[in-house]
């Protein structure tokens, strides 16, 4: 039988559809093109639900897959399938649906559809009074179709923001096994990965459920001792977990990329208090501090919202400056969108759409100002650069009086620093050859900015090596 899959939303939902293709694979079914010349016997949807937004396209993908071959098997996976009424599901025509801790299921329930020819709905109670579900053993044993690999570590929250309905359609905190993760990373390292990004949906709660004190720290340290695998990169984390002690810790973790995507929201204290998150400006600040106390010039990210219910022109004004203040590497701007059943999509002073995108376009100018600011403070600065492909690219100011004429158009080497900062190193007879997978010690010479505005560091002086 042919399989075909479709994956909508973050990180770990990635790293479980990876984990249900192989599964699919292991038992004999041919996996083919989502939308490919080849129709499928089955599709599987993997659905987000993170905002109205994210649910609407999981349904417009599980009706475009009964649309390529209405006779298919249609399952709809995770989130939208979690946080969805019996009912709306049913509207959906759907075949089979699989919760968010439902997916290594996903052969037992195919099996049982074609056995029975009925709908079959597993689907467990993530918030079940008196019940605490397992992490659910889910796992990626062949080599990614990229040159990183992802491990999910953790699933679930427990922190209730109040814009976020991502409690509900994951569940309470639930840690994966410390041996699993070491088992996993040591055998991708055994098929070349050099570089591990750990992910979940709230990695700072890791082993807050185990009882016996482990932490992500300790998983660091664990990683670090693998052969072959060179980076770990830790996909995300909140800001109450970093502290001095925690660092000290961490210290000897050579391999970990000094590159932190702490999420912050909002740059104002009151907004902050609105969303239920649980630090201030001040606190966030003190932790930026630490850890360019511990790192030398660490790339720190964000996450921020703009048009949260009740944001006035001065709130917005606090995150506008506090960007500054932080000095973020780079920032995600998301302007509100209310989320049904959550607190906020009821809260009182919602924002018009007009005032959310005229603040998202002042807070990615300002982003875009402090990213140029510090691609510039680290030309000359020596760093690694894992390769991971060879790509024709356009450069902008590219012309024959430009600051890189001669190069738009032609092949780069395109990775990343270990602080997440885009590299292009020309490619071309004579120059240094590397393949996806190498590591290469680059001195950045300039930056430039891509045709679709991407600013990227560009080394054009072929003096890196391997």
């Amino acid at each position: 039988m042919k399989a075909a899959l479709h994956n909508l939303g973050c990180k770990t939902n990635s790293y479980e559809a990876d984990a249900m293709e192989q599964s699919l694979r292991e038992a004999g079914y041919e996996i083919v093109a989502f939308a490919g010349d080849e129709p499928a016997d089955v599709y599987i949807v993997n659905t987000c639900s993170v905002t109205n937004i994210a649910d609407r396209k999981s349904r417009q993908m599980l009706h475009k897959a009964r649309a390529l071959n209405p006779s298919a098997v249609l399952v709809a996976v995770g989130c939208f399938v979690q946080t969805s009424s019996a009912e709306e599901l049913e509207k959906e025509g759907i075949d089979i649906c699989l919760g968010s801790n439902d997916k290594g299921r996903l052969l037992g329930a195919i099996s049982e559809f074609l056995e029975k020819g009925s709908p079959v709905n597993m689907i467990t109670d993530l918030w079940q009074a008196g019940k605490k579900d397992e992490y659910e053993a889910l796992s990626v044993s062949e080599k990614p179709k990229h040159t990183r690999a992802f491990i999910k570590i953790e699933d679930g929250c427990d922190q209730f923001c109040t814009f976020c309905i991502i409690p509900y359609a994951r569940g309470r905190v639930r840690s994966r096994k410390p041996e699993d993760i070491i088992t996993e990373a040591a055998g991708l390292a055994d098929r070349g990965i050099k570089e591990l990004v750990l992910t979940g949906i709230n990695m700072s709660a890791y082993g807050k459920d185990l009882g016996d004190g482990t932490d992500i720290g300790d998983i660091l340290l664990r990683l670090n001792d693998i052969k072959g695998l060179e980076r770990i990169r830790i996909s995300s984390l909140e800001p109450g977990l970093v502290s001095r002690g925690f660092l000290d810790r961490i210290a000897p973790v050579k391999k970990l990329c000094p590159h932190f995507h702490l999420s912050l929201q909002s740059g104002c204290d009151s907004v902050l208090n609105r969303m239920n998150r649980h630090y201030t400006c001040e606190e966030y600040l003190g932790i930026c501090d630490l850890l360019r106390e511990y790192y030398d010039y660490p790339s720190i990210t964000t996450d921020v919202i703009v048009g949260f219910p009740g944001e006035t022109d001065e709130e917005f004004k606090e995150t506008l400056e506090f960007a500054g203040k932080a000095d973020f590497f780079d920032m995600h701007v998301f302007a509100y969108s209310p989320r049904e059943g959550t607190p906020a999509a009821g809260m009182p002073e919602q924002v018009n759409g007009r005032t959310k995108r005229l603040r998202s376009a002042l807070l990615i100018q300002k982003a875009a100002e402090l990213k140029r600011k510090k691609l510039e403070s680290l030309k000359g600065k020596a760093d690694i650069v894992l390769i991971e492909e060879v790509r024709r690219l356009e450069l902008a100011d590219a012309g024959a009086d430009g600051p890189f004429q001669g190069l738009s158009g032609r092949e780069f080497y395109v990775g990343h620093t270990s602080r997440y900062m885009k590299v292009l190193i020309p490619a071309g007879e004579g120059d240094k050859q590397y393949n996806a997978g190498d590591i290469v010690n680059i001195v950045p010479e300039d930056v430039a900015e891509m045709s679709d505005g991407e600013l990227v560091l560009l080394c054009i002086n072929k003096k890196t090596k391997k």
